[in-house]
This record gives C-alpha cells, structure tokens and sequence, in this order.
C-alpha cells in the first residue's frame, strides 16, 4: 500500500495493490475509484485533499510485518 500527497494540485493518492487498473468509478467530482478485473479496490483519488481530508495529521496503525 502507498499513500502520495501532490501539493502542486492538492490531490492525495492511495494505492492498495499494485495491479492492472480496469475500470475508474467516479464516486464524486473530487473523488476517483480505481478497480481490477475481480472488482477489488486498486486506489482511491481525493482531490482538494487538503479541504476534504485531514491530511496533515496522518496516522498509521496495524501495519503488517
């Protein structure tokens, strides 16, 4: 999993697996759902990231070994 914050366009980018993207859904006009050929959740598009998330207080938990 990443996670990439572009400051320039105030867009955060979350990956969950690297895989072919087959299919984007948008959920919202700020908002980007990216899907595979099994309908699992490849990465999630926020824009305007900055106002619509809390993005300068990132916290991890429960990160695998």
């Amino acid at each position: 999993m990443k996670m990439s914050y572009f400051e320039d366009t105030d867009t955060l980018y979350i990956e969950f697996k690297d895989s072919d993207i087959l299919e984007s859904k948008d959920l919202d006009e700020n908002t980007i759902l990216d899907l595979d050929k099994n309908n699992d959740i490849i990465a999630l598009t926020v824009e305007h990231a900055n106002t619509r998330t809390d993005i300068q207080n990132l916290t991890l938990s429960g990160i695998a070994a």
